[in-house]
């Protein structure tokens, strides 16, 4: 018992002195400036051109009028930050994070719910492509507004469809299509009367295709390339991760389905082939890149691949398109999306003059030079002919249709969700390595993380009709 009490109290002595540290390391502004102004201090996660998009959006805005000065600062590890600054009672007044956050931020009490100030401000879902609103949303209440938008699609590299006999203009459509492309894409070197030489996948003898003896010289797709989504390809199967209430799924069918199909590659291919071409690429931001080099002819990438071709391989004849589903009549046009969102901290010091600056840069003008800076997508559902026609991504409207779509998905709003992706990569990677059944490793993610999930519904629900109370109560505007 002596022990326990001791080591919560060091735990207790940890925290504080976590929150003073990240005090002390970033630095708290002023609350005015010498001619009077109200500072607003604002954290962002963006660097390099991305950082200078918004600077010029904050420039604008401190120029728009005399009362309010934002201050942007660039602040790296920027939730856990955050999360310290406001439990210590020291947060910035807007902070720049993902959507995925919203909902474990809420639930900690890290947030101001923005509900009353946005009916003020006549702001509604109706403003928005519904699904960049509906991140923002958590247990009924706005917790933030979007900044730029993000979502997937199929790029393909025309070259090497042509190259492959494949019509450069057609892509894939189902995802049986893909997988047939994919070994036409595919280019590996075999001994053969004791000479190497190359040739397409299906040109390989049935022996020598169960024998895996050959190298992978390149690929068509692989679902681990860049293997960012690996944890949500059940989305373009049908599925989901959870029931949106007290269920998760991650043994559904649909995610089993979406599992066997990434563990198909290593079986077709040979686990040592894949990892041996795995080792040769170079890094993502780079020429190296397997997609930018005409090494994997195919890749569910965002709208900012844009920016690494342009920097990268500038010549790459390149196209995109909807990702295939597993039935695209039943399921058109799936994408996964994402949208950064601006925020503001429980206890910020200017609430009112923090959300005047969101409220800014969710204005048509101001969030497509911001978009246009970042070479990506707006949230807003009104968008200028000029927007699109000035857009240095030739796809940018596709990219916006897709996340109008009934089947643009997103990451489960749960507070357990950074546990929930750590156990389904852990799986993923064991189906891959072929170490690990589908069917077992992901009944040991539902298992687990259903277990730590029934822990914090029961934690939520001993406060839920407290906390509803003062989300509902609270207009400090």
């Amino acid at each position: 018992m002596i022990t326990g009490c001791i080591q919560r109290r060091w735990i207790a002595v940890g925290a504080l002195v976590a929150v003073a540290l990240i005090s002390s390391c970033v630095p708290q502004p002023k609350d005015r400036t010498e001619d009077g102004r109200i500072i607003v201090s604002y954290w962002e996660k963006w660097t390099g051109f991305e950082g200078e998009a918004m600077q010029a959006v904050v420039d604008d805005f401190n120029a728009s009028q005399n009362r309010i000065f934002v201050k942007r600062l660039a602040v790296s590890a920027i939730d856990q930050k955050l999360m310290l600054s406001t439990a210590g009672g020291n947060p910035p007044d807007v902070a720049g994070l993902w959507s995925h956050s919203v909902p474990d931020f809420a639930e900690k009490g890290a947030l101001t719910p923005l509900n009353k100030i946005l009916e003020k401000a006549g702001i509604t879902r109706d403003d928005y492509i519904g699904v960049f609103w509906d991140l923002c949303e958590h247990r009924g209440f706005i917790w933030a507004l979007p900044a730029t938008a993000q979502d997937l699609a199929l790029h393909w590299n025309k070259r090497m469809f042509r190259e492959a006999g494949l019509d450069p203009d057609t892509p894939p459509r189902t995802l049986d299509e893909l997988d047939r492309m994919a070994e036409q894409l595919t280019v590996v070197e075999v001994e053969r009367e004791g000479k190497k030489v190359r040739v397409r996948y299906p040109d390989l003898t049935d022996e020598e295709k169960q024998a895996k003896n050959f190298s992978l010289i390149q690929l068509g797709h692989i679902p681990a390339e860049p293997g960012w989504y690996r944890e949500m390809w059940g989305y373009w199967f049908g599925g989901d991760l959870w029931n949106g209430k007290d269920l998760i799924t991650a043994n559904s069918p649909e995610n089993l389905a979406a599992a066997k199909w990434q563990e198909s590659y290593p079986l077709k291919y040979g686990l040592n082939n894949i990892r041996a071409f795995g080792a040769s690429f170079g890094n993502f931001a780079s020429p190296q890149n397997p997609f930018l080099e005409g090494r994997v002819a195919m890749v569910l990438q965002g709208v900012w691949m844009y920016n690494f071709i342009d920097k990268y391989a500038p010549h790459l004849d390149w196209a995109v398109a909807p990702f295939p589903s597993i039935d695209p009549e039943r399921l058109p046009n799936v994408t996964l999306v994402e949208s950064d969102v601006l925020m503001i901290p429980n206890g910020a010091r200017h609430p009112r003059e923090a959300f005047e600056f969101i409220h800014y840069v969710n204005t048509q003008g101001p969030m497509e030079r911001l978009c246009l800076g970042q070479r990506k997508f707006t949230p807003l559902k009104q968008v200028s002919p000029m927007f699109i026609e000035n857009h240095p991504n030739p796809n940018i409207r596709l990219f916006a249709e897709l996340a109008r779509s009934p089947n643009a998905r997103y990451v489960p709003r749960l507070t357990v969700w950074r546990e929930y992706k750590d156990e389904m990569l852990v799986a993923i990677d064991r189906v891959a390595a072929l170490s690990a059944s589908p069917e077992d490793a992901l009944a040991e993610v539902q298992q687990r993380v259903q277990w730590r999930f029934d822990r914090i519904l029961r934690r939520w629900n001993l406060i839920e009709d407290e906390r509803l109370k003062e989300w509902s109560e609270y207009d400090a505007w």
